[in-house]
């Protein structure tokens, strides 16, 4: 929750009166639910969000750093396979400006 509400902080400072971050917001925001693990340590996934991601059977959870992705396994094999095709270009466009003292 701590890792959302920091998200939550930098979106709320954005301008609504542009058309554009209201859009951003929108979608952002929408179908955003709050789930709880049971006594098990398991985590119901709502149906409808199962419906907005095609998770049929299998899934994924992902790590992306400080937030977990959760996939339909064939949807997630199929991103990374795509992804995978110029990762070093990727990196380099992404990270390759960026001084390691700026991401501390």
């Amino acid at each position: 929750m701590q890792e959302w509400d920091l998200m939550m902080q930098k979106i709320n400072k954005l301008n609504r009166f542009v058309k554009k971050n209201n859009d951003f917001i929108r979608r952002f925001t929408a179908g955003v639910k709050v789930v709880e693990m049971d006594a098990s340590g398991r985590v119901l996934v709502p149906k409808d969000l199962c419906q907005f991601a095609g998770i049929e059977k299998q899934v994924v959870l992902s790590s992306a750093v400080n937030i977990i992705e959760i996939w339909d396994k064939e949807k997630y094999e199929k991103v990374i396979d795509e992804a995978v095709v110029d990762f070093a270009g990727l990196v380099e466009e992404v990270m390759g400006n960026t001084e390691i003292d700026e991401l501390s």
